[in-house]
C-alpha cells in the first residue's frame, strides 16, 4: 500500500489533483483484500465523507486505474470490481455469495506461452480469472445435505 504522499504524487505526476476523497478511495481499497466494486467503496466511505457521491468514486476508480494505482476487475457481474494491488495475478470468484479473492500462488507462465505457441499472438497482458465456491459456501452446502 502506498502513502498518501507517494499517492499524492503520482496522481499529480499525471496531471490530476490529489484531493481527500481521491486518497480516501485509494485508501479504502488498498486497505481490503475484498475486491470491492463502486458501489461497496461509496457505502464505507459516506459516513465519513457526506458530500461525497456515487459518482465520484465512480470517477476516481477511473482515474485510480489510469493512473496505474489501481486495476478494473471484470469476474462477470453486473459491475466491475476494483483491486490495488496492480501486479499480474489471477482471482478466483465464488459462484454462490460473490466474493472474489486473489489467488497467489498460479503460476501462469507456461499457459501463457501455451496460448502465444498456438495462436500466434505477441501476448502482452492477462486477466486470468477462475469460478467456484468459496469454503464457506462449500460447508453451508454440506450442511444442507447432511
Amino acid at each position: 500500500m502506498l502513502s498518501p504522499t507517494e499517492v499524492s504524487e503520482a496522481l499529480r505526476a499525471k496531471g490530476y489533483k490529489a484531493t481527500p476523497q481521491r486518497l480516501a478511495v485509494y485508501d479504502a481499497l488498498a486497505t481490503t483484500t475484498a475486491h470491492p466494486n463502486a458501489d461497496m467503496l461509496y457505502k464505507k466511505l459516506v459516513p465519513h465523507y457526506p458530500t461525497m457521491s456515487l459518482a465520484t468514486v465512480y470517477k476516481t476508480l477511473g482515474i485510480l486505474c489510469t493512473v496505474g494505482l489501481a486495476q478494473e476487475l471484470n469476474v462477470g457481474e453486473d459491475s466491475f470490481r476494483y483491486d490495488a494491488n496492480t501486479e499480474n495475478h489471477p482471482h478466483v470468484r465464488c459462484t454462490s455469495c460473490g466474493r472474489v479473492d486473489d489467488v497467489p500462488v498460479l503460476n501462469d507462465v507456461m499457459l501463457l506461452r501455451q496460448a502465444a505457441a498456438s495462436t500466434g499472438y505477441d501476448i502482452t497482458d492477462r486477466q486470468i480469472y477462475l469460478y467456484g465456491l468459496c469454503p464457506g459456501c462449500r460447508e453451508k452446502r454440506r450442511a444442507r445435505m447432511a
